[in-house]
């Protein structure tokens, strides 16, 4: 069992309180001051803790999600044209807005170097920037150096990582000209690349190690990585983390966001031990929907939705089905889709008065002069009768801090035929468990509030 703490400390959480199919948030807490990062590691029952404090990138941050979408619908358009015990061990893991991304981050120690790496549903290889380098983005950490690692093996061109490259990356491996080492080179949709040689070092997560892990080791970075040293995948493919640990933490994990202005913990563990879990309703359970063509993705069948507890209809529920990616971070629903929910929440949140759009976010207000404000929340079912609670926190995304303009958290996908994504903003406050081996994904509520 692997498990990762989330300290995101901006201000004290008050205030949000449940009202029937509506519920209330309190704005007063939104217009504090942020103040600088800072980082400190305290024991606590095993674990280790990782306290936080962060600005928000918002307009860049959400520029930066538009990107990713789009390569996500990348690159599904380009395809498509046993019980393991787990093991037991605590490593941090916290928001990653310190370093210019929206997404989370976990601190790993790779061979003998520590190093602060997005955490990725939605991709395969994991991957860091390598000492030396011929082309790098600038990163606070020293880059890895693989040479000073005495664990660091480099992965030859007729192994079977070598031979996976083509299914995790959509690039087979090529040989060196001096060496039979595995290059690896993975393009994204949006124009991000990393490119350079695959090898296998121990990677210790908490105490617990993994030998022969097989990474990227990337000579030639560029994209939308913010300031991590790199990326680990938690996809499905054979190279991702979960696979190769499926026989220490049995291919599960499950993780809890917190309201990043709550100032609470949240949690990401790597195993099944729900006794850890501190959620307060029952988990319900969905089967991934198979589809060979685009095995790496988590792919849900979303058969409804209601806003304040009002049923919605849409040709979409029940279609192409809906991705959920740890990646991205405001969700992405069919035109039709967007537009019911759109239209049922201003039917119900009425007599505010608007404010400008912000990004890929038209439905927006101004709060300002409220000091709370009751709000209806969002409901997504799927197959199997599984339901997703969107908190309340993640209904509204604070443009500017005095609550002068505050927007729907949503946005429409440009097509109807386009598969839908749940965002880590709507995912806040709900324990999400994968599980690669039953091939389900479990939601509950939970405060993500670890102790």
């Amino acid at each position: 069992m692997v498990l990762l703490l989330i300290l995101v400390a901006l201000s004290c959480f008050n205030g949000v309180f449940s009202l029937a199919q509506k519920e209330l948030l309190s704005l007063k807490r939104l217009t504090t001051t942020p103040v600088p990062a800072r980082f400190s590691h305290t024991p606590k029952d095993g674990a280790t803790i990782l306290e936080m404090k962060h600005i928000k990138h918002l307009q860049k941050g959400l520029t930066l999600d538009v990107v990713r979408v789009e390569s996500i619908q990348s690159r599904i358009k380009n395809v498509v044209s046993g019980h393991v015990e787990s093991s037991q061990a605590h490593v941090p893991i916290s928001s990653g807005i310190q370093l210019q991304t929206l997404n989370y981050i976990v601190i790993v120690t790779l061979g003998i170097r520590n190093l602060t790496v997005i955490v990725d549903t939605g991709s395969d290889l994991s991957w860091v920037q390598c000492q030396p380098c011929r082309l790098c983005y600038t990163q606070p950490e020293p880059l890895f150096n693989p040479l000073v690692s005495p664990s660091y093996r480099s992965v030859q061109c007729n192994s079977q990582p070598c031979h996976t490259l083509q299914s995790n990356t959509g690039n087979s491996g090529l040989c060196g000209n001096n060496e039979p080492k595995c290059n690896y080179a993975v393009t994204y949709g949006d124009g991000s690349y990393t490119r350079g040689e695959l090898g296998r070092d121990r990677l210790t997560l908490g105490t617990t190690p993994v030998e022969n892990f097989v990474f990227g080791c990337g000579r030639n970075n560029r994209g939308l990585f913010g300031a991590a040293s790199g990326l680990l995948g938690l996809g499905r493919n054979d190279l991702s983390l979960i696979s190769q640990t499926s026989d220490v933490f049995g291919g599960v994990f499950s993780y809890c966001l917190p309201d990043s202005d709550s100032g609470t913990s949240g949690s990401l563990i790597l195993g099944n031990d729900t006794l850890i879990f501190q959620n307060t309703t029952p988990v319900s359970y969905t089967r991934l929907i198979p589809n060979p063509q685009l095995y790496s993705f988590y792919i849900l069948n979303m058969t409804g939705a209601s806003v304040g507890g009002v049923p919605l209809q849409s040709p979409s529920f029940g279609g192409n089905g809906v991705l959920i990616d740890s990646g991205t971070v405001i969700t992405r629903l069919p035109p039709s889709v967007y537009t019911s929910v759109k239209a049922e929440f201003l039917r119900q949140f009425t007599g505010y008065p608007s404010a400008p759009s912000f990004s890929i976010l038209d439905t927006c207000f101004n709060l300002s002069a409220y000091e709370e404000v009751n709000i209806p929340t969002l409901k997504m079912q799927f197959e199997g009768d599984a339901e997703m609670s969107v908190d309340v926190t993640g209904m509204f995304y604070f443009a500017k801090r005095d609550a002068s303009q505050v927007c729907l958290a949503l946005a429409s996908l440009a097509y109807e035929d386009q598969i839908g994504i749940i965002g880590n903003y709507q995912q806040r406050n709900t324990r999400v468990i994968y599980d690669t081996k039953q091939m389900q994904v479990g939601f509950a509520k939970e405060v993500c509030s670890f102790s």
